[in-house]
């Protein structure tokens, strides 16, 4: 164990966390919601410090972020545990070990070992994923300030659902987050998920605000999110808040988890949220899940600068400060064109 940050100690040796939009109060001897933050006579610990559940090597385009260090290599890492409950969620067997299993397994492995391991990998980044790294917050603080020291970049793939307080103190290592976001109900957040919509919105506004570079993703899943009203709000909401280049991944569902029993994601309901995206007036809009080229397209003049086939860039043909070769636009997003 380790004692947690971002908490607060309140009467009869209760504790308030403050690390999720959850803020669990915790009783002596309880844990919070994630089941990875312990109260032990008045201090929350985290039980998940240096235990990895997983570890790989992934192209950054697998994370997925098509904008930051194209066709790089991320050290990716998880821990057990998760603050949402999601029916159908990929990796349910590590998100939801504590809460089903009552188990937290895993491997050690000190920040410092997993600089190294990325190092040697010739990764550009270390990527905190699979499961939720806002409940193992303490574990990547500590890698992610090493990993600056070292030259590499850090990235969230998250929820979303962490608070106010903890992005500020992500502010000096974060430089990149994928967000998953959902659904645009708040109805659909606490029936499927076990939580709400509105901190998760705020939670995007505020990364935006940080200057953290941002992609979106959203599953969707037939029923529950795929109106066509819906994934417009999610589309309006992208453009108005967060800005025309924000990459929009749309992505289809495959039955897992408690949602075996649902169909796959019609290909064309995809397509129909591609085409709300760009009337929304998104630039750069790409669909997960499925076998067809995801390439980036200059939003000047339409010419095609970066090709991929599945998660792999075969061809980067970005000028330096990432402008388009023909019309010299300029692509947002991060070292665009380093590895053209």
């Amino acid at each position: 164990m380790k004692e947690a940050m971002l908490y607060e100690k309140l009467p009869g040796s209760r504790v308030r966390c403050l690390l999720c939009a959850h803020r669990c109060t915790i009783a002596d001897g309880h844990r919070g919601l994630c089941q990875v933050r312990d109260n032990r006579h008045g201090t929350l610990n985290t039980l998940v410090y240096g235990r990895t559940i997983s570890q790989a090597v992934d192209p950054i385009e697998k994370k997925p972020l098509y904008h930051f260090y194209p066709g790089s290599l991320s050290f990716s890492i998880a821990t057990p545990g998760c603050n949402f409950r999601c029916d159908w969620c990929q990796n349910w067997e590590i998100s939801q070990m504590p809460r089903e299993q009552h188990l937290i397994g895993g491997h050690p492995a000190t920040p410092e070992q997993i600089v190294a391991s990325a190092q040697r990998a010739s990764c550009r980044s270390i990527a905190y994923t699979y499961t939720e790294p806002t409940i193992f917050f303490e574990y990547a603080h500590d890698t992610a300030r090493l990993a600056h020291a070292a030259g590499l970049a850090n990235v969230f793939v998250t929820n979303g659902y962490m608070t106010a307080e903890t992005l500020e103190a992500t502010q000096p290592w974060l430089d990149a987050a994928n967000v998953d976001l959902k659904a645009f109900r708040d109805e659909t957040y606490r029936r499927y998920i076990g939580a709400r919509l509105q901190p998760v919105l705020d939670s995007l506004k505020k990364m935006k605000a940080l200057g953290i570079w941002l992609e979106v993703t959203t599953l969707i899943v037939p029923g529950v999110n795929d109106d066509s009203a819906e994934l417009k709000e999610i589309a309006d909401f992208l453009f108005q808040e967060l800005g025309a280049d924000t990459p929009w991944h749309i992505s289809r569902f495959f039955p897992h988890y408690k949602m075996r029993q649902m169909p796959l994601t019609p290909v064309k309901t995809l397509h129909r949220a591609e085409e709300i995206g760009r009337a929304a007036g998104l630039r750069h809009i790409y669909l997960g899940n499925v076998a067809e080229e995801t390439n980036t397209f200059c939003h000047g003049c339409g010419n095609l600068l970066i090709r991929r086939v599945g998660f792999n860039v075969v061809e980067n043909t970005l000028l330096p400060e990432g402008r388009c070769p023909d019309c010299k636009e300029v692509v947002a997003g991060v070292s665009m064109a380093e590895g053209a």
